[in-house]
């Protein structure tokens, strides 16, 4: 049923499968940095980016025993990387440089 929605989306979208993890993985990063109190250099926000990528490997590593009888773990490295690649990089720079504005930390 996973499956289907997120073939679905990518039908819909136009996108390919790659482009939707770093849409999610940006999607999440800042829906949740928008509520979170320290924004941006929160560790929230990641770790929240983190949870979904780990749960849509999760749905994918299930689809993949029962479809192809085995986990194509590459493919979910991949996934975890774009979907993380982003909100991370944005994070740190939000967190250790002053890009972002005043940096409180140091």
């Amino acid at each position: 049923m996973v499956q289907r929605i997120k073939l679905a989306i990518v039908e819909l979208t136009g996108l390919s499968k790659d482009t939707l993890h770093v849409y999610v993985g940006l999607g999440v990063f800042l829906a949740v940095a928008a509520v979170s109190p320290r924004r941006l250099r929160s560790i929230v926000p990641l770790l929240a980016v983190a949870a979904v990528a780990v749960a849509g490997e999760i749905v994918d590593l299930w689809h993949d025993r029962s479809s192809v009888g085995y986990w194509r773990w590459e493919a979910s490295l991949r996934d975890m990387l774009n979907t993380l690649f982003w909100p991370t990089v944005i994070w740190l720079l939000a967190r250790f440089s002053i890009l972002f504005g005043q940096n409180s930390e140091k």
